[in-house]
């Protein structure tokens, strides 16, 4: 069987993946003319079902409960698991018991835990909530590694190229994103920003809750941390506003005063591509299946879509994955 996958953000290359390890004969078709710059790339990587369950429906932890031991067997040596630590100041302690009525999978920590944790932020928060079980990887190496995995198995890259040109396949699997020719599809705008500083070290995403400005800082290679994300009903893919900017930062330094004193390395925008639910599809026309909607949650949902993706293909139960679901999208699927 021969698959062209219509573009290299998370979802294509995890669609490839699959495909290809059940035996098919994959190309993927990307009009960049390299890997990254999509909003996969500017994606914070943290593999946080339950956190996301705080403001997501239960598909979503459902789909993502798996998405660490994908990533780890799919991209050996990727994935951290470190869990997540949620804290708030103590003026927005009510915001963290919202938090924790919202969620599982977490334990609460005082503040001589959070020390022990992330000795950095020691004598800085009273009380926080412990996600032990989720993790978290750089997307920008992982989606080189799963690159780099797939050429090892044979599977062909057509960077530049047309992605609509699909004669010769079997199954074309459009993985295209705000590019889609979807009209039920809107954009969410997510701008970060990375930062390099020597002067604190972090284990683990941190999330900082706040009624206004909720920020997390996930930490990188090379003293970097990425530090995100708004979240604006926009398809705009201009460069960080000036708004934007003064927010990420000014969380950031409540999170840690050095923050003030970090190095900019970097600002992106990434625009995802969401359903009016928020929730994804795997859709089927013909030869063509369609994975979008991914959201915010690329990399912890990319893996359970291609699963489905390609057992849709391959005759198994393409619908088991999908089971908490609306009717309409279960038929959908």
């Amino acid at each position: 069987m021969r698959v062209l996958v219509k573009g290299a953000g998370v979802a294509g290359l995890t669609a490839a993946f699959e495909f290809a390890t059940r035996g098919a004969a994959v190309a993927v078709a990307e009009t960049r003319h390299a890997l990254g710059g999509n909003a996969s790339w500017f994606a914070g990587g943290m593999l946080a079902p339950w956190c996301e369950r705080e403001s997501a429906e239960q598909p979503v932890l459902d789909l993502g409960r798996d998405a660490a031991d994908w990533w780890d067997a799919a991209t050996p040596g990727q994935v951290i698991r470190a869990g997540t630590l949620v804290v708030a100041a103590p003026r927005d302690a009510g915001e963290l018991e919202r938090f924790a009525s919202r969620t599982s999978g977490h334990r609460r920590v005082d503040e001589d835990e959070i020390a022990l944790l992330e000795p950095d932020l020691a004598g800085r928060f009273r009380r926080g909530l412990l996600f032990l079980d989720e993790a978290h990887l750089d997307p920008r190496l992982a989606m080189a590694a799963l690159h780099d995995k797939l050429a090892a198995m044979g599977a062909e890259f057509r960077f530049g190229a047309d992605a609509q040109h699909g004669s010769g396949f079997d199954r074309q699997i459009d993985c295209t994103g705000m590019a889609a020719a979807d009209d039920r599809l809107r954009g969410v705008r997510g701008e970060m920003l990375i930062l390099r500083t020597p002067d604190i070290s972090l284990s683990r995403p941190v999330r900082l809750l706040h009624p206004r400005f909720p920020l997390y800082a996930v930490p990188r290679a090379d003293t970097q941390f990425m530090i995100g994300a708004t979240m604006v009903e926009s398809r705009s893919v201009g460069p960080v506003t000036a708004r934007s900017m003064m927010e990420l930062l000014g969380a950031a330094y409540a999170l840690h005063p050095a923050f003030g004193e970090a190095e900019i390395v970097e600002t992106g925008v990434g625009v995802r591509p969401a359903f009016a639910d928020n929730l994804p599809r795997v859709e089927t026309s013909g030869e063509i299946i369609a994975i979008n909607g991914l959201y915010r949650h690329g990399f912890l949902l990319a893996p359970a879509m291609a699963r489905q993706a390609a057992d849709l293909v391959f005759n198994q139960d393409g619908t088991k994955e999908l089971t908490h679901e609306t009717d309409g999208q279960r038929r959908s699927a």
